[in-house]
């Protein structure tokens, strides 16, 4: 009995060899330099912040070579599936505008690569494992769960390192003969790799982030294929999908360094060249409560998922740009030098990626955002806004179509100037700052915001002295403001603010705090967008309206 007997004992339906597959696969015919790059998220959970830096360095990384940005589904730990969590990562990809090239998704595949689903390339890893089962570097491991828990103590207890390498490898040097056997007994088992590295010895790796980094070499026996399911190991896996699609440059989290060791000798026990690997940096952020920086996290942080930024309304350019400032430190700089240019066109580099974590700031993002919708027309902002309550508010969605041309005004006041007002960080919080611009919101509890003036007599004869005898919606804003001050010094108020400063006892107040008055009778607040605008936009009645329910509920 050899090798390739026990090979063929265990998957006697395999016909192809993995030369087969070099074939079936061949070199993608591209442009000197182009990458070929992946984003292969698993369906365990829902799309987070670190997937998306993932796979918009991925998008950036392939539109700036001319390569090819593909999509794998690394479904092989079926048990951990979460439902939708598929269909949100297509979603989220589609959303932001970065979607692959290649992919398979929904009954449609897109490439000549796949299939691009891992469970759908059982056939093809098999054919791998039993290539390697027939050369003797991998062999059937029937340790029980019970013997590797008590190997698992037994190292725990002794602070040796834990695995199965050297004496734990108990099946490692079972004959085939006896394999065949056992197999043919029934007996459950799983296919490890059979290592040939030596812990002891160094190797040096070349990260483009982390740069030349020495380790160990790898000696642990790992599964390359589960029993029950036959489904490979997340290892093999890679290892096999990544050289067949012809991957380039691989983009993944830092907490998977730990794996180069037996990702290296995987690669060269097949002899195929390995990709170049970009390790991303642990995404950071400072706790609240303790002010202390650490990990984001998808339990603790609502912004560490990607349901966040599209429930609150972020703009979609604004989140690539906010992602983009903690993959390239100097990213902000070239966005500021290149303000119209596409995302994608910027020069990314592994080594202006920190090392050592990368910290992502809700204010920072909030910023990035405010500047972003400050330079949107008002009826671009006003379209994506309204998809967006559609989709999250029906009320506001309700609101601001009926009164579309009156919010475009709204939206539309002190934009499109040299210092645009920055009040929205994003489209959840526009409402808030505009709802009284619609009639059937002032049916609720008011807080009126007024200031020094509070009186409610003199109030309401502030703006009935302006509305009955001042107001003229012909007005261009200077005479609209010169009138202001005609009728404020009228009724006691000092027009000039200097002379206000000096003698502030001979007056009511100023004219800051007399149009404070009208400004918080037609809105409550005391700090809105340009008043002489709001006033045009609501109109005469409207104004009467709003100075009635002061009078009702003041």
């Amino acid at each position: 009995m050899t090798y390739k007997d026990l090979a063929e004992l265990i998957f006697p339906s395999i016909t192809k060899t993995p030369e087969d597959y070099e074939n079936i696969y061949p070199e993608r015919s591209l442009s000197e330099g182009a990458k070929v790059v992946r984003f292969a998220p698993s369906p365990t959970g829902f799309m987070h912040i670190g997937n998306m830096m993932s796979a918009v360095i991925n998008y950036v990384l392939a539109r700036g070579s001319k390569g090819i940005f593909y999509v794998r589904n690394e479904d092989t730990d079926q048990a951990r599936t979460v439902e939708g969590a598929l269909d949100f990562i297509h979603h989220t990809l589609k959303y932001y505008d970065i979607y692959p090239d290649e992919y398979e998704y929904n009954d449609k595949q897109a490439g000549n690569y796949g299939p691009y689903v891992q469970s759908e390339r059982m056939e093809i890893y098999h054919a791998f494992v039993k290539h390697l089962i027939s050369i003797g570097k991998a062999y059937p491991c029937f340790l029980t769960p019970e013997e590797l828990t008590e190997i698992r103590e037994y190292q725990t207890k002794s602070k040796k390192r834990i695995g199965i390498y050297g004496k734990y490898a108990k099946c490692r040097d079972i004959t085939p003969e006896e394999a065949i056997k056992r197999i043919k007994a029934g007996e459950k088992f799983v296919i490890r790799f059979k290592s040939e590295g030596d812990f002891n010895k160094k190797f040096v790796f070349e990260d483009l982030v982390q740069g030349k980094i020495e380790f160990p070499e790898n000696d642990l026996d790992v599964p390359i294929m589960k029993s029950g399911d036959l489904l490979p190991t997340y290892h093999f896996a890679h290892l096999v999908d990544d050289h067949l699609m012809r991957t380039t440059h691989v983009v993944r989290g830092q907490e998977w360094m730990s794996s180069v060791p037996l990702h290296y000798e995987l690669f060269h026990a097949f002899g195929y060249k390995m990709p170049k690997y970009i390790h991303t940096s642990l995404i950071l952020k400072k706790d609240e409560e303790t002010g202390a920086i650490r990990k984001i996290s998808k339990r603790k942080d609502p912004e560490a998922l990607m349901f966040f930024y599209e429930e609150k309304g972020y703009p979609i350019l604004a989140v690539i740009d906010a992602v983009m400032t903690i993959a390239n430190s100097n990213y902000e700089e070239w966005r500021t030098n290149h303000p119209d240019t596409p995302f994608y066109e910027f020069p990314f580099s592994p080594k202006k990626m920190s090392p050592s974590g990368a910290l992502f700031d809700l204010d920072k993002l909030d910023n990035i955002s405010k500047n972003f919708i400050s330079k949107m027309k008002a009826e671009d902002l006003y379209h994506d806004y309204l998809t967006w309550a559609k989709k999250y508010d029906e009320h506001i969605y309700d609101v601001i179509s009926k009164y579309k041309d009156e919010t475009i005004a709204f939206l539309n006041i002190e934009r499109e100037t040299k210092k645009p007002r920055k009040d929205y960080e994003n489209y959840l919080a526009i409402f808030p700052k505009s709802w009284y611009m619609y009639d059937e919101e002032w049916d609720r509890e008011l807080e009126y915001e007024f200031g020094k003036i509070t009186d409610k007599e003199e109030i309401v004869i502030v703006m009935e002295e302006y509305l009955n005898n001042v107001y003229d919606s012909n007005d261009m804003q200077d005479e609209w403001f010169n009138k202001i001050k005609v009728l404020a010094e009228k009724l006691g108020y000092a027009g000039d603010m200097k002379e206000y400063r000096e003698s502030p006892d001979n007056y009511k107040g100023n004219v800051a705090d007399f149009t404070t008055i009208m400004r918080v009778v037609l809105t409550t607040k005391a700090m809105t967008p340009n008043l002489y605008d709001i006033m045009n936009i609501l109109g005469k009645d409207k104004m009467f309206k709003r100075l009635e329910i002061l009078k009702e509920k003041y």
